[in-house]
């Protein structure tokens, strides 16, 4: 003879079983955050640290190469290249502009701590 199983007692399996799972999700969520927040789970030792002068280098390479982008877009529209639309184009030239704007300004930050330091008395 067959038992059936009562509706009820299944559906309580099932909402303990959910509850379980969403306990050990919560748990588990908030290890990862704890994780995050406390510190970096592994150090990773063999980065090397750039110095300044690199950095500040090559952000003005990185400015200089979407600059010339720019231009050999604008350059290719003119002579009437079909690949090239004039959407491109722009987008380009306004993310040259907005490169050498911010590359300016952080050289007026960097020349002004500069002189800060340099008018510190000893």
């Amino acid at each position: 003879m067959v038992q059936r199983a009562d509706i009820n007692s299944v559906l309580s399996d099932i909402r303990s079983l959910r509850s379980q799972m969403n306990q050990n999700q919560r748990i588990e969520q908030d290890q990862s955050v704890r994780g995050r927040i406390d510190g970096p789970r592994q150090v990773d030792q063999t980065q090397e640290t750039s110095n300044f002068g690199d950095m500040l280098s090559n952000a003005v390479n990185n400015v200089n190469d979407i600059q010339q982008n720019a231009n050999d877009l604008r350059t290719a529209y003119d002579m009437g290249d079909p690949n090239v639309d004039i959407t491109r184009v722009m987008l380009a030239a306004q993310k040259s502009t907005v490169s050498f704007e911010a590359l300016t300004q952080v050289r007026n930050r960097v020349v002004r701590a500069y002189e800060d330091i340099m008018n510190m008395p000893i």
